[in-house]
Formats: structure tokens, sequence, C-alpha cells
């Protein structure tokens, strides 16, 4: 099973940017559908973002489409998170997924489809 470990968060301002990271380690991510969830405060954790596991498809959520980009290097074995244009609603924990997809290139958005989850990185933004 892959282990994922994100950083890069903190505090920004209103219209200010983050890059999170995501690093795995115990398996290569050549094989993994990678996704980008967040949890704000007494609400349920949202998909935000996926990429396929060759990096040729993503899906954003609305809320993000346009501000954020996912990424994925496969040879370094981190997925990224570019964060722009943050927004107070921004603020949350955040958490990168796995998917085990040796023969797709399908993304998706459902939580019960990754096995493998990150500790989180939190995101603040001031307004």
């Amino acid at each position: 099973q892959v282990q994922l470990v994100e950083s890069g968060g903190g505090l920004v301002q209103t219209g200010g940017s983050l890059r999170l990271s995501c690093a795995a380690s115990g398996r290569t991510l050549s094989f993994y559908a990678m996704g980008w969830f967040r949890q704000a405060p007494g609400k349920d954790r949202e998909f935000i973002a996926a990429i396929s596991r060759d990096g040729g498809n993503t899906d954003y959520a609305d809320s993000v489409k346009g501000r954020f980009t996912i990424s994925k290097d496969n040879a370094k074995n981190t997925v990224s998170l570019q964060m722009n244009s943050l927004e107070p609603e921004d603020t949350a924990d955040y958490y990168c997924a796995a998917r085990w997809a040796p023969t797709s290139i399908a993304t998706t958005r459902r939580r019960g489809d990754y096995g493998s989850w990150g500790q989180g990185t939190q995101v603040t933004v001031s307004s």
C-alpha cells in the first residue's frame, strides 16, 4: 500500500497562492490515480481535484475550476495542487488520496474509490 504525506499548507491572504505537495512512498504512483479533497470545520470532506494515472485526464470541482491546478510527477512520485486566487472559503484541511488504477486512465470524485489517504495539511485564507 502506498503511504502519502502532504505538505505546503499555511496561512495566506485572500488572493494569494499556495502549492500543496503530496509525496508518496512504498509504491510508485505510476499505477495510481490521485485526488485532492478538503474538509472545512463542521463540514464533510469534499472532492476538489483528480488526475488520472498517466496525468492525461484531470477533473475539478466547480468551486476551484480555473483557480486550482493538479499535476502529477510519476518520476518524483509526487502530486501537487497549485492554488491561486485563494478565498476565505478555501480554508480547510487538504488531503491527497490514491486509487489503485494500473489499467485505467479515468478519474473519480468518489471518496470511497480511494484506498490510501494522507494525514492532511491545513490551509487558512485570511480576509
